[in-house]
Order: structure tokens, then C-alpha cells, then sequence
């Protein structure tokens, strides 16, 4: 099939290139003309382990080209998906701009090119209910008798594994209410379910609602541990052991339920918030959702407090930072909780100098010099107080302890993703604080 993905972040690129990887050609459309340079010299703008290897493939086979012309994705596309970004408004609802700015130029494109092709128009990005509607709309306005539908696809791409996801989806839903779209759309999708995972049909409002449902229950599984953590310090229990007895009850299921400093990233933040305005949009208030919210932010700063019980004060110190992407494998900081831990301690008055392994460049251009950026993890180490860890990467999980004691000035690890065991950190003589269980204190400061 010719396929148009108008958007070239984190879900456009994996899109197009994933669907290039199925023998389809896509044309990618963005108005970064020099991202879109970068894309046609082979340069991928985003850190996706494995999108390389299919990008490259499929730009070699010509099966993936990338403009910045929105005609020349239009004209011959059979379908046409829209994975343009939603961000957060002032209100916390999702700012459709540009949504509603591309369907209308897709209305008039499909008005002066007049060839009178079927099209399918399929919003990929995260969109409230009713987005489906308001897109058939706009088209329907600017190209009256045009032959085409409006379908709600909603991404299910964990950042970190966004290709593997794609390539092997879980369930694919797909939201018309048109015969024929569903037939085409199904067609589209069938090489990536040959192990029989479900492509799941169901209208157009209910498909948006379904992403958003799934983004504010996950955001929920990981809030509440994070709420039975903060109990189980005060309790005295331990909310590993908590974690196990009740991830293995099949009802509940073992994942998303790592306690930590709060949930990131583009999607659970800006979809749990809109959601939200969603309802209260349709006079309704989702006093689940507004906890969720709630307890989300103070758990992002949860650190800070223990640092300063132990401290004393934090005015003057120096901590070094592991981990500033919101989660490990992307060099994604959107709403990392690491960006909020840092803010706090600047706010204490105390230094910060951090590592990590792909978002360095994009926290440099956030925060420029308000930091210090180490070259390595042991780097960061150097004269430091105090290690925070506030990203679980793999490389993090193995150091050299000896190395690390040789470069701070005290033995103190404050951990943010318990990725250490507080058994094993009191035998080597640490003090040890992390999220959910008793903390560490060798009476050494």
C-alpha cells in the first residue's frame, strides 16, 4: 500500500518506518526542514533501540522517503496517519492545533488534486473523544464530496521498545464505523498479528477513549505502589515482598507495580491530565484520576526529604545524578521525574553533576549550565556527597562499588528505583536509601 504519516516524533518515525518494514511505501511528512534533512542523510533524530536497523533497510529499498510537502504524502496515499503532537494546554486539556491545522490542508489538497481516490485518514496521535469527528468534519468542509474516512488507530508504543511493540503488537485497536475502512485497515495490520493477537473494530469514540484508559489504569498501578511504598517505610514493611505477593495474583498481573519516584514521559502526564479535563468537560470528575495526579508530584520530590533528614541541610553540597531520561532506553526528558529532583536541589542551594547514557544532550539544552555534566557514571562521582539514582538503566545496576567509595565523600546512595538490594548495600557498609523499604544507616556522616 502507499502510505502518508504526517509527523516524523517519536511515533510517526516508528511508524512509517515499521510499516516500510512490511513491504509498504511510505512517505513521511514534516515541516522540520532540517530534521527532515538529517532523516534523508541517515540520521535518526531519536534514541528507539532497533530503528536504525529498519530505518536504514527500508530508506535503502526506497521504500521510506521522508519531505517536508504535505501534497507529495497526500496525492497518492491511500491512507493517510496523522501522528501529530497533542502537547498539554493551559487547562491541561490536549491542544489539538495542529491536528485541526493538517486536516484542513489535507481537506484542500484533496479539493485542488480532485483525484477522486478513496482515503483513509487515521488519527494516530492521543486525542480526546470526538477528535475522529471533528477531523471528518474539517476535510468534509474544505473537500465537499470527497470519498474518504476518518479512523481512530490509537499507538500503544512504550518507549524503550517502540519497534518490537509495532512490529508485535499486543491487540491493535481500530476505531470506524465504515465497512470498508475497517476491511483496509485490517488488511494493513494483519502481517503484524500472524501469532493471533487481536485486531480488535469498535467505533470511533470508543477507540479514543480506550488509549486514554489504558494510559490513566497504568499511570493508577504504578501511583498506587508508589502509595503502599510510602505506607510500608512508615509500617516497617517491605514493599518488594509486597510487590511479589500481590503481582503473582493474576487479577492483578507483575508489571507496573515497581515502586519509584513518579511516572514521565509524553504520554501518562499530558493523557492522565486530559483525560481528566475531559470529564470534567462532560461535567464529570474522575476522583481517582485527580489522586493519580496528585500523588504523582509529590512523589517525584520524595527523595529530597530524606536527603535533607540525613544532611542536615542540603545548602552547599554536592550530589552527583545517575539517570535523566524518565525511563531507560530512550533519551527521552519529557516530564522526567530526574528534571523536578534536580530543580528541588538546586532550590536547596546544593551542586548537581549528572550522567546518563543517551539524554545529555537534550538536558544540556534544557538547563544549560545550571548543572554539571559528567562524562561517565564514575565521573559524576568525583567529590560529590551523595549519589541519586533517578534512572534504572542496566548499566547502573552492576558498578564498582570500590570505585564509587574511592570517589565520594561519604558512602550514601539515595535511589530513586531501588535497583540495589539494602541487604547487600549495609554488608559493604553503605547507607542506603531507597523507596519503600527501611533505610540503610551506618551511623557514618
Amino acid at each position: 500500500m502507499k502510505i502518508a504519516v504526517i509527523g516524523t516524533g517519536y511515533v510517526g518515525l516508528v511508524t512509517g518506518t515499521c510499516l516500510a518494514e512490511s513491504g509498504n511505501h511510505v512517505t513521511c511528512v514534516d515541516i522540520d526542514r532540517e530534521k527532515v534533512a538529517k532523516l534523508n542523510q541517515g540520521i535518526i533524530p531519536i534514541y528507539e533501540p532497533g530503528l536504525d536497523v529498519l530505518f536504514e533497510r527500508n530508506t535503502r529499498a526506497k521504500r521510506l522517503h521522508f519531505t517536508t510537502r504535505l501534497d507529495e504524502g497526500v496525492r497518492d496515499a491511500e491512507i493517510i496517519f496523522l501522528a501529530l503532537p497533542t502537547p498539554e494546554d493551559e487547562d491541561g486539556s490536549a491542544d489539538l492545533s495542529y491536528v485541526k491545522g493538517v486536516a484542513r490542508e489535507i481537506g484542500r489538497l484533496m479539493r485542488e488534486q480532485n483525484t477522486g481516490d478513496y482515503k483513509i485518514i487515521v488519527n494516530k496521535s492521543t486525542v480526546p473523544v470526538g477528535t475522529a469527528e471533528m477531523v471528518r468534519n474539517i476535510i468534509a468542509s474544505e473537500a465537499p464530496g470527497a470519498d474518504f474516512d476518518v479512523v481512530s488507530n490509537p499507538e500503544f508504543l512504550r518507549e524503550g521498545f517502540a519497534v518490537d511493540d509495532f512490529m508485535k503488537p499486543e491487540r491493535v485497536v481500530i476505531g470506524t464505523s465504515g465497512q470498508r475502512a475497517a476491511e483496509k485497515m485490517t488488511e494493513l495490520y494483519k502481517p503484524f498479528v500472524r501469532s493471533g493477537n487481536p485486531i480488535i473494530v469498535m467505533d470511533e469514540k470508543s477507540a479514543e477513549v480506550t488509549k486514554y484508559a489504558a494510559n490513566a489504569f497504568l499511570a493508577m498501578k504504578i501511583t498506587f505502589m508508589n502509595e503502599m511504598a510510602n505506607f510500608c517505610e512508615r509500617a516497617g514493611a517491605d514493599v518488594d515482598k509486597v510487590r511479589i505477593g500481590i503481582g503473582t495474583d493474576s487479577r492483578i498481573g507483575k508489571r507496573f507495580l515497581f515502586p519509584g519516584i513518579g511516572y514521565g514521559g509524553s504520554c501518562f502526564p499530558k493523557d492522565v491530565k486530559a483525560l481528566y479535563k475531559t470529564g470534567l468537560d462532560h461535567d464529570y470528575e474522575f476522583q481517582i484520576i485527580k489522586s493519580v495526579m496528585h500523588v504523582n508530584e509529590r512523589q517525584r520530590r520524595i527523595l529530597v526529604p530524606k536527603m535533607t533528614d540525613f544532611f542536615g541541610h542540603l545548602s552547599g553540597r554536592k550530589f552527583a545524578l545517575w539517570g535523566l531520561a524518565f525511563k531507560p532506553e530512550t533519551d527521552d526528558i519529557r516530564e522526567a521525574p530526574a528534571l523536578d529532583l534536580i530543580e528541588e536541589l538546586l532550590e536547596h542551594g546544593a551542586q548537581v553533576r549528572a550522567y546518563d547514557p543517551e539524554a545529555m544532550d537534550n538536558v544540556r539544552r534544557k538547563l544549560g549550565d545550571k548543572i554539571e555534566y559528567a562524562t561517565d557514571p564514575y565521573d559524576a562521582l568525583k567529590d560529590a556527597d551523595a549519589l541519586v539514582i533517578a534512572t534504572e538503566w542496566n548499566a547502573f545496576r552492576n558498578p564498582d562499588f570500590g570505585q564509587m567509595e574511592a570517589l565520594l565523600k561519604t558512602k550514601t546512595i539515595f535511589d530513586g528505583r531501588n535497583i540495589y538490594e539494602p541487604a547487600k548495600m549495609r554488608n559493604m557498609g553503605w547507607n542506603y536509601f531507597s523507596i519503600g523499604r527501611k533505610p540503610v544507616i551506618q551511623n557514618e556522616n
